[in-house]
Formats: C-alpha cells, structure tokens, sequence
C-alpha cells in the first residue's frame, strides 16, 4: 500500500514541489504519528537493512516500519562499490517511499574527513595537512568534488568539517583538525563548507560542523576528556570557527561533542546546543549527536539513570537526531514523551528542523540516483588530480640544511623506516582502510565500542587499492640506488632490523629515513581517535633507530609521515633536513618525491606550533603577555619555553623577502577597514610559494590579549625575481573580543599590525588607532577580509 493512497484521494501539500518548504513541513508534520515523528530523529547502520550485501525489505520493516530519519555510512561501513552501494541506496529509498504510511526518503551520511570515506574512493590528505597548505581555495575544491561524488551515489550529509582547535598534540585527533587557530580554521572550515553544500542543497550536501565545543582541549590531551575553559576563551577561540560556519556559510547542520565544558556534557547542554547555537547565532539547520553520545549521557556520564531520562535530556537540549543507530530516540523517548519528561512541542521542533533540510535537499522530488552514472564516482583522475596538488601543498620543509633538494649525481641512497614501504601508513584514521580494519578487529576482539551486532555475512576489506609507497615512487624517480631497509616497526620494542639499516646507511651518500605513526582506531595505531600519546617522541624504537644510523656519519634526511608533531629536539637538531608530509593520502608518495627531487619547491606551513616538549603543552602561539614564558626568566630549567618550530613556519627551496609594509590610515572609525599593504619578492634562484601572514595586537584592553592574532594571510606564487604587492583588508570588526559582560566589543583604541611569513618572523607595520565611544553602538563582528594581490 502506498503512501498515497492510505492518506486519501487528493495529493497531500507535502507532495506538492510548488508549495513552500514551511508550508510542506507544516502539512507533513500535521499528518505524523508519535512514532512517525521519533522515526524522523533515528538511523540505522547499512548494515542492519542488508542480508551480507544486498538489501533485505524484511530487515528493513524491522528497524523502519515508521519510516527513518538516516542511514548510517552506505558506502563507509560496507564493502560495496560506487556502484553497488548506489543500487542499495536507491533499495532503502524505496522501500521508505512505497512501503511506509508518509514516504518519508532518509538522509544517508557518510565520513567525509579524508575525502569520500568508500572503498575504492581516493583517500586525500588528512585535514591537518589540507590546513598547512594555507590556501582555503583547496579545502572548497575537495569539498566541491566531494559533493558530486556524494550526490551520484545517494549520499546527502558530510561528517566534516572538523572545526576543532587544537593546541595540546598529544590528543590523537589532532589529525583531523586544521590546527590551533581559530581564523586559519575558520577560514578553511567557511571554504569548505560552502564548497560541500554549493550554491543550493538541490545538488549540495549537507555540512556536518563538529564537535561543538572545546573537544580538542581536553585534559591530558585525553579523548573525552573535560576541557577546562573559561566562558570567554570557549567563544573567543574555540565557538569562533563554529560560529562563522553558521553566520557566513549557511551551515546546515552541527554535532555535538563528546567532553564536558564546567561539569556539564556537550550533549546534554541547553545553553550551549540552543541559546548560543540557535537563538544567539540563529542556526536553523539540525544537530546530530555524535555516535552515542546520547546514551553516554546516561552510562559514561551519569547524569540520568535510564535510556528515557538520556533522551528527554538530549532533545531539549537541541539535539535533532540520534547517530549512529537508533537507541536512545526510540522506544525510551516515546516513554519520555508519555511520561511527561518531554513536552511534544519540542518533539515537534526537532522533527520540522530535519524535515527542513530534507525538503530543502530535494529528497521528495528524487530520492533516487542514476545507478549506471556512479560506476565512474570513485577514484578518478580529477580526484588524483586535486589529491596530488593538495599533498604536495601541504608538506612542510621543517629544516634544511643543504641536503634538499637531493642531488641529482647522488649514485646510492639508503631509503630507511617503517613508513617508507607501506600504502597504509599514508592514510589517516578516518579513512575507508583504517575504519574496515577497527570494524574487524572489534568484531573479533569482542571489544566492541560501537555497541552493533556483527553483521551477517559481512567481510571487513580494506580499500585504498593503487597506492604506491614512497619507496615505489623514490626507486623509479631517482637516478641512485635505493636500498631499502625496514629497520623497524611503528610501534614495537623489536630491534632485529637494526643492524640491517645501519649498515645499509653506511654503505650510501644519504639516508632517507621515513619514520612517524600509523593512523587509525586499531591498537596497532599510534595516532587517531582515542590513539592519544603521552611523548612526542616517535614512537616505539624509531628515535634509536634514527640515533643508529646518524652514529655511520651518513647525512639523514627525515621524512615524518606522521599525525602529529614528532621527534625529540635533538632528532631535529642531528638530521640534515626533516620534511613533514603529515598523512598525505594516496598521492602521497608522488608529492614527497616530486619535494625530496626538486621538482616542487615546498611551500606548506605549520597550522599548529611544533612543541619541543610535553612539559611545556599546550603551546601555541597567541598566548597572553604573561604566558608563553616562565616569569622572570623567561625558559624553564631544562628547557626553552618556546616551540621547536612556530605556527606559521615552512622553508623553501628558495628565499622571500618583504619589504615596504605599512598601514594605509593611522586613523580609522568603527565602520572602516584597515588596508595593511606589503612587497613579496622571491630572492632566489627557484620558484616557489609564500605564505604572507598578518598579526595584529592590542596594545592596551579592559581585558589581557593575546600577544599576536592572525587576521588574514594569501599564498602567493613566485617566480625567481619576481616580486608582487599585496593589500589586506581587515574590517574593523575582526579586532573584538568578548567582555566582562560577554558581549562581542571592539574597544577604541590603538592596534599594532604585523606581516611576516611565520608567527615569529614578522616585521612591524604600523599601528592604526580605531575610534568610537565604547558605549554606543559597536561595529558587527566580522569574520574575513579580503586581498588584492597586484
């Protein structure tokens, strides 16, 4: 019986595409029963409609007799390909559509951090690495691509972008983040937002912000752990990027954090999910729960006994849907609403928010794809393309010594590490490969976290196919002799491969030693969710491995393929060149050759400052006058207080110079921008790229203020000799703060602007005074500027 027919004989306004989308909501909404309406806020895994790989209608009236609000992960937590999975997307449409009472399509999300997370997609570089490109263009380009892919095969929501800031490394997930700044990530996090979603959700894809708030802040650089951040700092740097995601790119929907913020969970906080979200930022869109986090609030937190109070508690506190399957907003919020716990107004509300976003996706006019056109959505050359630019963007040339780029007469080369002749190990945690091996393990160890029953039939099978390692790639691009030499495992006590890579070393002119993390949920991975690390060191063996071979004399170049910031100080100090790839994903391999040979100058920089130390976390660059340092002295005993590397650092192959910096008017009004002007000019022998960065400081507030704030930078292209002029403009609205009362102020006052190529290498540009009366009427916050580059 179809939808139709059992309503009556007259086409329902929530079928007529000509109404508006309240209008259609409005009608829906008014035809909706109890248990249709908690429908809407559930999901269910793929693989609970599936009997092994085809879809079961018997399965599917199990878990969605009144309809369903999503599905988890159809091509990312299954086997099937673009094709394949298209065939079954369309399957559980239909059977909403035709064997349910409304007809109600679902909304299918997949993990999108690296890159469509599907077997045979192309595995990108990991988000920390697209942020050290420091070209938002790249993060909307990927988003953009992303977006048709995900559309072709029935896909409709994106679990990125991850606006977390970060400043504490050891957190596993730091991976995943653009970096510590709130503007950087901000301004990757709007790029790629708007890229995901395009000019209409008709052929967008809607962005999933995460997690919301300060999960990155967490105590120990422990994953779940409570942030400890006061009311100002938590919306001064860490709401900041979520907060420009909803005012200037239309964010669609939000997810929340797993962490406490001052005694209370993410999930369950009211004024964190509806006060400042909705009512003071005025996001309109829906908010998911991250996986589980609903019921946490009753079995990890503790704050309600059962699975009911969890519900009530979550639902009014804003959260629209339950992921990754349907528990908590199900049977136990049905009681909370008979109960009384929930009023069916706020039931209500959550439902008309997600039936929004469904009307505005298009579902009820197609729920449905061409199956035939997905065969091609996966990894092609367009993908590889983008995939190839952004690694090789983003890698960031830490130090040099001379030994880069390599020279062309070196006759032997010993290739050395763990990570020199592994695909795998280029790929970050949220990645098809890395999650297929968790899912199996977790299913074999019995240590299940995602609380699923193993499905039947069910093979968990890496993808990543056709990904060549960096010793596949150096053994064809170099004219040397390669010898290649394991030498060691990521993370294990064993030394048996020492003597093997030593005398390797010995025998050659350099030694690459490709060393770092394997990223991924498994216990093997020393980097990813929950793969948090007390030492920044490398781990396992690796630092005795490197102090083996740098005792034959033999030049080491280090190539850290890593999640994190790595490698003792004096590992840096001893190699003559370290290149930080990151986890650059399955081009990977192509741009560290095209770096390591000169064919590519690097031109990446650091979106996070380079601890010496764990002692000295967190670090990071915009501290206030009396922090960064150990009063009066200024290092600790027995260290510098300061990064190894700063934010904003990355060598060349050639040298940059500016000059002429200067600020146009010394004097500005509320209502004004400042125009900070400056002349890059590459110096040497090679082209390449700079990334032109721009500090402001305040010299005196009613509250302590950073020491420097990045308020705009351009990555500019240079051939040798060549020189540009680039004029910033900074709306006087990007210089706030929250006050005492929390309320967003600019305060007249004088500002210090700065350009230079790294947070500790800047050059003095003038100062501006901002005038106004402080207590009138204050300019809007403003979240960008622009720049001409002449």
């Amino acid at each position: 019986m179809t939808a139709t027919t059992e309503l009556d004989s007259t086409e329902p306004v929530y079928r007529d595409a000509a109404r508006s989308v309240a209008e259609r909501v409005d009608d829906l909404l008014s035809r909706m029963t109890l248990e249709e309406k908690a429908a809407q806020l559930g999901s269910a895994w793929v693989f609970q409609l599936l009997d092994g790989e085809r879809f079961s209608a018997e399965r599917a009236e199990a878990v969605a007799h009144h309809g369903l609000g999503q599905v988890t992960r159809v091509s990312g937590a299954s086997n099937l390909g673009a094709e394949e999975g298209a065939r079954v997307a369309n399957e559980i449409q239909s059977f909403l559509v035709e064997e349910t009472r409304l007809g109600i399509p679902a909304v299918v999300h997949e993990e999108i951090c690296s890159g469509l997370m599907a077997r045979d997609a192309t595995v990108f570089p990991q988000a920390i690495g697209l942020a050290s490109t420091w070209e938002p263009e790249l993060a909307h380009a990927l988003a953009d691509l992303v977006r048709v892919q995900m559309r072709t095969v029935g896909a409709h929501q994106g679990l990125s972008p991850v606006l977390d800031i970060c400043r504490d490394p050891r957190w596993g997930r730091t991976e995943e983040t653009f970096g510590e700044d709130p503007y950087l990530v901000a301004r990757m996090g709007v790029a790629f937002v708007r890229g995901l979603q395009g000019a209409s959700l008709r052929d967008g894809v809607v962005a999933t912000a995460k997690h919301f708030i300060a999960y990155g802040a967490s105590e120990g650089g422990m994953n779940w752990a409570p942030a400890r951040v006061g009311a100002r700092e938590l919306r001064d740097v860490y709401m900041h990027p979520f907060e420009a995601v909803v005012r200037i790119a239309g964010l669609r929907s939000l997810m929340n954090a797993y962490n406490e913020v001052d005694g209370m969970p993410c999930a369950g906080d009211r004024s964190l999910l509806t006060t400042i979200l909705r009512e003071q930022w005025g996001f309109d869109g829906y908010v998911v729960s991250d996986y589980f986090s609903v019921r946490q609030l009753a079995d990890y937190h503790r704050l309600t006994p059962d699975a009911a109070g969890a519900a009530a508690m979550a639902l009014e506190a804003g959260i629209d849907v339950e992921l990754p399957g349907t528990d908590c907003f199900g049977a136990p919020l049905l009681e909370s609403v008979a109960d009384g716990l929930v009023p069916e107004h706020v039931l209500d509300n959550a439902v008309r928010r997600v039936l929004t976003v469904k009307f505005e996706l298009g579902l009820f006019e197609q729920p449905f794809v061409d199956v035939a056109a997905a065969a091609g959505a996966g990894d092609t050359p367009a993908h590889r393309a983008l995939a190839r630019t952004i690694a090789t963007k983003s890698l960031v040339l830490l130090k040099n010594d001379g030994a880069l780029p390599l020279s062309s007469a070196l006759r032997s080369v010993a290739l050395i590490g763990p990570n020199a002749d592994e695909a795998r190990h280029l790929f970050g945690d949220y990645t098809y490969p890395s999650l297929m091996a968790s899912l199996r393990e977790m299913f074999e160890s019995g240590r299940n976290v995602f609380s699923i029953a193993s499905p039947d039939g069910f093979e968990f099978e890496g993808g990543g196919s056709e990904t060549p390692t960096i010793r596949a790639v150096l053994e064809e691009r170099l004219g040397a002799d390669v010898r290649f030499a394991r030498g060691c495992d990521v993370d294990s006590t064993s030394r048996e491969g020492f003597d093997e890579a030593v005398a390797s070393a010995a025998a050659c002119e350099v030694a690459i030693m490709v060393m770092g993390d394997k990223a991924g949920l498994t216990d093997d991975c020393t980097s990813g969710e929950s793969r948090d690390r007390a030492s920044l060191d490398l781990p396992g063996v690796q630092e005795d491995l490197v102090r083996a071979v740098l005792a034959t004399g033999t030049p080491v170049v280090l190539v850290l393929v890593a999640g994190r910031p790595a490698g003792s100080p004096w590992l840096h100090e001893q190699c003559a060149a370290v290149l930080l790839a990151w986890l650059p994903g399955q081009e990977g391999a192509a741009a560290i050759a095209d770096v390591l040979t000169g064919e590519v100058s690097p031109g990446g920089k650091l979106p996070i400052s380079y601890p010496r130390t764990v002692g000295q976390l967190p670090v990071f660059y915009a501290h206030k006058v009396s922090g960064g340092r150990s009063h009066w002295k200024g290092s600790y005993v027995d260290s510098p207080s300061g990064p190894l590397y700063p934010f904003g650092h990355g060598l060349s192959y050639t040298t940059f110079a500016l000059s002429d910096a200067s600020v146009a008017e010394p004097v500005v009004s509320w209502s004004e921008s400042i125009s900070v002007g400056v002349t890059v000019a590459n110096t040497g022998e090679r082209r390449g790229d700079e990334v032109v960065q721009v500090y402001v400081r305040d010299r005196e507030a009613s509250l302590t203020r950073p020491v420097l704030e990045l308020k705009s930078f351009a990555r500019v292209p240079l051939e040798p000799g060549e020189s540009r002029r680039l004029t910033f403009e900074i709306p006087v609205g990007q210089l706030g703060f929250h006050d005492r009362s929390l309320a967003y102020t600019v305060e007249p006052g004088v500002f210090e602007f700065f350009v230079g190529t790294s947070s500790d290498s800047v050059v003095d540009a003038g100062s501006v005074e901002v005038t106004g009366d402080a207590a009138g009427v204050q300019p809007d916050k403003a979240f960008d500027g622009s720049v001409r580059i002449d």
